[in-house]
């Protein structure tokens, strides 16, 4: 099944490769993360919470400038050094013995992480026609959700031992997965430097359709914590559903995403078909709220049905828009600047998980119904506004053809 998801031989396949590896530790880690510091390191969940939260705005800050790095001398070295860097600096939580080297360690990490992201999507920039592009991003998607799944069922092993052995040693295998993907990176082929331009280094702060459309995306993106935080809260709290759906949910995203994702971004390829996808998959999100908001205060056989329901929905939506936030973040962005756009269009989902959590919880959770079709309404209108976005970035492209639309 796996040889099914991986694309035809050359950088793309080696590309997919390179994240099955990273994308492990990530699963593994994922699942352990908050357990490790509390746990192990002694810290309380709010200064665990502190951590992660810089940790995020760091990332945040410096998403543009690492990427802006990436174009100015090529993507590979960054990937590599980043991801070496990533290795150690992971491993270096094993000698933590307060909260101050925590968030030194943490915060140095995001830094990392950061830079590895952005050379991540400038590579396959580089690498890859434009028209392959979106295509090849569905593979990295659709491979990676079965590694992290894989990493997950690691981290369900190690939590079973629940000793702090185990918890090290999950500490070790993350590091060496990022010092082997350092590595891989080695045998992809080196993307040339973009020299310096005249005029503003970091080009996409003044783009302001392409500004426009990151804030879109990622309030769009905001659905990713819809299932993993949002959810299960609504189903344990304000509805009469087994709480073996929550699983059967997430299952049924995990599945769906591996099976659909590559086929649900052909022909999102170039900026309108990409804000058209955009635009239906905000639809299916909003169509998925609606069946949400009517499972709670019903049966429990109802509540099941209208929560797959919502599911099924909701996968269908996470799919196509990311095909068209992939088609659009690539397409554009200008050829010498991708490593900068694509930092940049990070730091829209960044924003997404960092307002989520809270406010989603609060429409959901707290205000039932309603909470559930303001939400939709919200999806629906940032999904209407994206083939107008992409409208005027082209109408500026056509206007100024060598410089970013203003």
């Amino acid at each position: 099944m796996l040889s099914r998801l991986l694309p035809p031989a050359g950088p793309a396949r080696v590309l997919t490769g390179i994240t099955l590896v990273h994308t492990l530790g990530q699963g593994l880690w994922m699942a352990l993360n908050a357990i490790f510091a509390t746990a192990v390191l002694g810290l309380t969940p709010g200064r665990f919470a502190l951590g992660v939260g810089v940790a995020a705005g760091i990332a945040l800050l410096v998403s543009t400038p690492t990427g802006h790095l990436a174009d100015r001398i090529g993507p590979r070295s960054v990937q590599i050094w980043s991801f070496i860097a990533l290795g150690p600096l992971t491993a270096a939580l094993l000698a933590v013995q307060d909260f101050t080297s925590y968030l030194l360690v943490v915060s140095a990490q995001a830094v990392a992480y950061s830079a590895s992201r952005s050379a991540r999507m400038a590579m396959v920039a580089g690498l890859v026609p434009p028209q392959d592009r979106v295509t090849v991003r569905a593979y990295l998607r659709a491979t990676s959700n079965v590694s992290v799944s894989v990493g997950a069922a690691l981290a369900g092993l190690l939590l079973a031992a629940d000793s702090v052995w185990a918890y090290k040693a999950a500490v070790v295998f993350n590091a060496s997965t990022y010092l082997a993907t350092g590595l891989l990176t080695l045998l992809l082929p080196a993307v040339a430097a973009q020299p310096a331009r005249p005029g503003p280094a970091l080009t996409v702060l003044r783009d302001r359709p392409y500004l426009a459309f990151v804030v879109l995306d990622g309030l769009l993106s905001m659905h990713n914590l819809l299932l993993d935080v949002v959810l299960p809260l609504w189903v344990l709290h304000r509805t009469n559903a087994p709480r073996w759906m929550i699983a059967a949910i997430l299952l049924t995203n995990t599945v769906a995403v591996v099976l659909l994702q590559v086929r649900a971004a052909r022909g999102t390829d170039e900026p309108t078909a990409a804000a058209r996808a955009s635009r239906s998959g905000a639809l299916c999100l909003a169509v998925a709220c609606v069946f949400f908001s009517f499972s709670g205060g019903v049966s429990a056989t109802l509540a099941g049905v209208l929560l797959l329901l919502g599911a099924l929905a909701h996968v269908l939506g996470e799919i196509r828009q990311s095909a068209g936030s992939w088609g659009m973040s690539f397409a554009l962005a200008p050829e010498h600047a991708q490593g900068q756009y694509q930092g940049t269009y990070a730091m829209g989902a960044d924003l997404g998980k960092m307002i989520a959590p809270a406010l989603l919880t609060w429409l959901a959770v707290d205000h039932g119904g309603p909470g559930w079709l303001a939400m939709a309404l919200g999806f629906a209108l940032a999904g209407a506004a994206m083939p107008r976005i992409a409208d005027r970035a082209l109408r500026g492209r056509e206007a100024a053809p060598d410089a970013v639309a203003a």
